[in-house]
């Protein structure tokens, strides 16, 4: 993947960069383990110098969203080994064929760590009462400014999980768990950080949940021919600012691209008006088909409207139901 820097931007050149690191990681065009560009592959595809790229890779380093390894290089660092590493010395996530025989040797273990029968019961019923009140229900959380981006996620795990699914803005997070301390923080990878850390506090998970990668989407830009408008529509801005990245990184100025927020009429309909091709998320899609209902006369020609129907990505939502699903 290319990134760009427009330097006509008001946003700094290094916060453009983490923010199209940060978003290729979580639509996995680089996957758990993947070694990222040098800093000098960065600057000569980027424009930036060095430093400035050493920094941004120093601040995901900080974040939790990459691992620097001596002599090695920058790699994306994989979150599940890493709850796998933090998870209780019990294998949870083990296959086990014989319930039974697993309990006893759990038991025997704290037996002979010096526990007594009370003790070795205070523990499983810690540890489970745990899993119960991070299972009663899910907070998704972004920041307020892309709160759409939070009930993207809520529309597709609601249907999935056998538990309320709530949207928090994460400036409010902290006094709903402080209410109530029960349930699992959802969050997208870029904001996992300080989630984790208001959620360990209250005695709760925060989880990250990976996005589509969108390859029929893709497929279908890479095939427009030159010139063509391209609209994108969606309620979450930042999906909006990462499409108009992606899109440049791919086909530079050769197809006209127009955003909008599909609760800002005026601005969809002149989408409507130009693009001959159209993106949106479910939510914006009945707002679409409706201004295009009741604009028809006004439009030269109807454009190709196409629904990207699914946000998440599939394994990560299975893995949510795993962990959250299963247990309620």
């Amino acid at each position: 993947m290319r990134f760009h820097i427009q330097q006509e931007s008001e946003i700094p050149a290094s916060s453009q960069l983490y923010n199209q690191i940060c978003f290729a990681i979580a639509a996995r065009h680089y996957p758990p383990g993947h070694r990222l560009p040098s800093t000098r592959q960065l600057a000569m595809q980027t424009g930036l110098h060095r430093n400035t790229i050493s920094k941004v890779y120093r601040q995901l380093e900080t974040d939790g969203v990459v691992e620097a390894i001596a002599g090695s290089g920058i790699y994306v660092r994989d979150q599940q080994k890493q709850k796998e590493i933090r998870s209780s010395p019990n294998t949870r996530n083990k296959v086990i064929k014989d319930i039974d025989q697993e309990v006893t040797k759990s038991v025997d273990v704290l037996l002979n760590a010096g526990c007594t029968l009370q003790q070795s019961r205070e523990l499983f019923t810690r540890e489970i009462d745990w899993r119960l009140r991070c299972g009663a229900r899910v907070l998704v959380s972004t920041p307020r400014e892309d709160i759409g981006a939070s009930m993207l996620i809520a529309e597709e795990l609601a249907p999935n999980l056998n538990v309320p699914v709530e949207v928090v803005p994460m400036e409010e997070l902290e006094s709903v768990l402080e209410s109530s301390s029960n349930g699992t923080v959802v969050t997208s990878r870029y904001f996992l950080q300080p989630l984790e850390e208001l959620a360990t506090q209250h005695g709760v998970r925060a989880i990250a949940v990976d996005l589509s990668d969108f390859r029929e989407e893709l497929a279908m830009l890479k095939e427009l021919k030159k010139g063509s408008c391209v609209g994108i529509v969606s309620i979450s801005p930042g999906i909006l600012r990462a499409a108009e990245v992606i899109l440049h990184s791919m086909r530079g100025n050769e197809l006209l691209l127009m955003t909008a927020n599909p609760d800002v009429g005026s601005r969809l309909l002149a989408l409507l008006r130009a693009a001959s091709h159209v993106l949106c998320d479910r939510p914006s899609l009945p707002l679409v088909e409706h201004t295009l209902r009741q604009n028809r006369s006004q439009l030269i020609r109807m454009p190709q409207v196409h629904c990207a129907e699914s946000y998440l990505s599939e394994s990560t939502i299975q893995q949510l139901r795993k962990e959250i699903g299963l247990l309620a």
